[in-house]
């Protein structure tokens, strides 16, 4: 494996995982907790993207393969869920408490771990990038190794985001929720569009 290829491994990931864009996200699912509870969350949220993103890339190709699932197809199912979810940040309801441990769910695991940071778009590249057909284990490795490096970046952006909290406060927070619910509800759409247009071929 060449360095080209690492780089090219390295430039596709950080696209598809984008850890700036993971920034505004967990800012806005974690406005109510406390800064150790962010904190908390975004080392599992980091963690819990790469087992999942490890596990794809070296056994998504046989899962998919095995019960016969098209790439497009996994692609579409990621958007639609990650409507869903931005959804609920456009019409979600302000409180003035902070989150407790034991809530309703657990933001690190969603929406932060998925489908934020390892995204539908992570998963398939992954994928992609170790082809089981063309890659050996070795190469495989190395691109995991890359995938570290993406992700230990968006773990520090995520700490580094503790700033801007203290700088836009619980109302921009609230603010912001809502922006990036319409800006994830765009990429969701895009997300199935571009997978239809895709499988229906040009014209």
């Amino acid at each position: 494996m060449t360095w080209n290829e690492l780089l090219f491994d390295f430039v596709t990931l950080w696209v598809t995982v984008d850890p700036v864009g993971t920034v505004p996200l967990y800012l806005s699912v974690t406005k109510d907790m406390s800064m150790a509870a962010r904190k908390r969350a975004a080392m599992r949220a980091t963690l819990i993207a790469f087992f999942l993103l490890a596990g794809f890339l070296y056994l998504g190709q046989y899962l998919l393969e095995v019960m016969r699932i098209e790439l497009l197809s996994f692609q579409i199912a990621g958007g639609i869920v990650l409507f869903l979810f931005a959804l609920t940040m456009i019409f979600e309801k302000t409180s003035g408490h902070t989150v407790p441990a034991d809530d309703r769910y657990d933001v690190a695991v969603f929406p932060l771990a998925m489908p934020s940071i390892a995204t539908p778009g992570a998963l398939l590249s992954v994928v992609v990038l170790t082809d089981n057909n063309t890659h050996s284990f070795f190469q495989e490795t190395l691109t995991c190794l890359v995938l570290v490096l993406v992700l230990v970046a968006t773990l520090i952006l995520m700490l580094l985001g503790e700033w801007i909290m203290k700088f836009i406060g619980r109302s921009g927070a609230n603010i912001l929720s809502r922006v990036m619910g319409m800006i994830l509800a765009a990429a969701a759409v895009q997300m199935v569009y571009s997978a239809l247009h895709g499988s229906l071929g040009p014209g």
